[in-house]
């Protein structure tokens, strides 16, 4: 089965992807890795790819289509795969169907955008360790302390509520139009996010499934 995932920053889209990844046996397919490695490799598209990289522009959209054709043709990907990042845009959903990649299911994660600003803007990160820990559901020993190398913990850039906001602001006007025109194909399945992640993949395994 050829899927993508779709979900807000924060949404944990990802960690879904990795679930179902490893009980269906399928890879789940990053843009960004998916491009380093076309480039590692001199493919013909990732040539293409390296000259718009190198001159710090966008890798357009055929170019990367063109990569993520190459990819799907490999042997992990005979029995499906997860698209996670990609596409965006409608523009390139459209792009993607005209040259020919087949997507069976499309996966929303749907947490709402205050949950998501509760989750992302608790999260704290230990600056010596990389530890994760979070303030309200997994706050540290002693505040501001890693509990596993005693180095400071703190909120990244990234976290901040402001920078969040502006995440949610572009997701909403450049990706959520995306729910519309795979719900239109009747691909579309919603799953509502849970607090526990464990809940939230029994959802998206019985949803991909069609329990």
């Amino acid at each position: 089965m050829n899927m993508i995932f779709l979900g807000a920053p924060g949404a944990g889209k990802g960690t879904q992807a990795e679930v179902v990844c490893k009980e269906l046996n399928i890879p789940a397919i990053s843009t960004g890795n998916m491009l380093r490695e076309a480039v590692k490799n001199s493919t013909e598209a990732g040539l293409k790819a390296k000259s718009y990289m190198d001159a710090g522009e966008l890798v357009p959209d055929e170019v990367v289509i063109g990569i993520l054709k190459d990819r799907i043709a490999q042997p992990d990907a005979q029995n499906g795969f997860i698209l996670d990042g990609f596409p965006r845009t409608v523009q390139q959903a459209e792009a993607l169907e005209s040259m020919g990649v087949e997507i069976d299911k499309v996966i929303e994660i749907d947490v709402p955008d205050d949950a998501i600003i509760a989750r992302m803007s608790g999260r704290r990160v230990c600056e010596g360790c990389g530890n994760s820990y979070h303030i309200e559901y997994k706050p540290t020993k002693v505040e501001g302390i890693c509990d596993a190398c005693g180095a400071k913990v703190v909120q990244r850039i990234d976290d901040k509520p402001e920078t969040v906001l502006a995440r949610l602001k572009t997701y909403h006007e450049k990706t959520a139009p995306l729910k519309d025109y795979y719900e239109k194909r009747g691909k579309l399945v919603t799953v509502k996010g849970q607090n526990e992640i464990s809940e939230t993949s029994r959802l998206t395994l019985a949803a991909i499934k069609g329990e």
